[in-house]
């Protein structure tokens, strides 16, 4: 039986990177077995142009407000099928991918579900590099659904909740509303994340996922107890590591600096104030252009994808496990 899919893509000003990540989804576009729609929320670029004029069959609205929860409401009204994907436009995800998220959720045992991921770092300097080492050892991150760029409901998970709300972090909005039990990360289903080239980018693009967390914690108090974080529990055998302290020492200064300018007392927190970064972005035109990858990728310890270059096949990978 074919997968039958949404994929749901919130867009803002994302010309730079929309045709390479609709083109990882090609497979599923040309047979129809994926359903694409790609908001362009706020947009002052050529994001819709991009879409429309090289992806016909992807279905593009487009709005004046520039609100990521206003795009993903947007679309779900837009969309028919189940279950359903939501993914970021500046994240790529391949055919196969999809359709191991498709799989894992048509069982019924898992309401949600997301892939692990392999950040591309071959573009990013020693220190983002360093956190994003770190940072992917904790189990927090390792759970799965934060970071990653992509999360996937069945039609009861989807059913957990009306609309979604006015928040930064859609993604903790959502794995809150789950139990450990009823989610799940995807054996041998990647998503690639590209990480910034310099510390200032990651600086800025962590102080927003700060913000967002303090937000959903104000907004909704009663989820946070679904999400525990214990940082020392979860720093300590890294600690005991000394090639790591380097690498640690940046992860706190990170930290530090983002809780800073954060601000637990901010007194309001907009969703719609887009802090992010653009290196990342340059990095996939720069790509396009020379046709080279250079410089280390970071694989997640938990991610089962074995190649940097490249998202390797479901099917491949499990194949590669059981000759092993």
């Amino acid at each position: 039986m074919r997968i039958q899919v949404s994929i749901i893509i919130p867009a803002h000003n994302e010309e730079k990177v929309i045709a390479s990540t609709l083109a990882a989804l090609m497979p599923g576009i040309v047979d129809r077995s994926f359903e694409v729609i790609v908001v362009c929320n706020g947009c002052t670029d050529r994001t819709a142009q991009v879409v429309t004029s090289r992806f016909e069959t992807v279905i593009c609205l487009e709005t004046p407000v520039a609100s990521k929860a206003h795009a993903l409401n947007l679309g779900d009204a837009r969309a028919t099928r189940f279950p359903r994907i939501y993914q970021d436009a500046d994240v790529m995800l391949n055919a196969e991918a999809v359709g191991l998220l498709a799989t894992a959720l048509h069982g019924g045992e898992f309401l949600a579900a997301s892939p692990a991921m392999l950040m591309n770092c071959r573009h990013a300097s020693w220190p983002v590099r360093s956190y994003y080492d770190i940072w992917q050892r904790l189990p927090y991150v390792r759970e799965g659904m934060i970071g990653v760029g992509v999360y996937a409901l069945s039609e009861q998970g989807r059913r957990r909740f009306d609309q979604f709300p006015n928040l930064i972090a859609d993604d903790g909005y959502v794995r809150a509303l789950f139990q450990p039990h009823e989610r799940t990360v995807v054996p041998g289903c990647c998503s690639e994340v590209r990480a910034p080239k310099k510390l200032h980018g990651l600086i800025k693009i962590k102080t927003r996922s700060r913000k967002g967390r303090y937000q959903l914690a104000q907004a909704f108090p009663e989820l946070m107890t679904n999400e525990p974080k214990a940082y020392a529990e979860a720093l300590l055998p890294l600690v005991r590591s000394m090639r790591l302290w380097a690498r640690l020492a940046v992860y706190l200064y990170v930290n530090l600096v983002t809780r800073m300018l954060a601000g637990r007392k901010q007194a309001a927190i907009d969703a719609r104030n887009w802090e992010r970064d653009e290196t990342s972005r340059d990095s996939v035109i720069e790509e396009t252009c020379t046709g080279k990858k250079s410089g280390p990728a970071i694989l997640a310890p938990y991610c089962h994808c074995e190649r940097n270059e490249d998202l390797k096949s479901g099917k491949e990978l499990q194949s590669k496990r059981s000759a092993k």
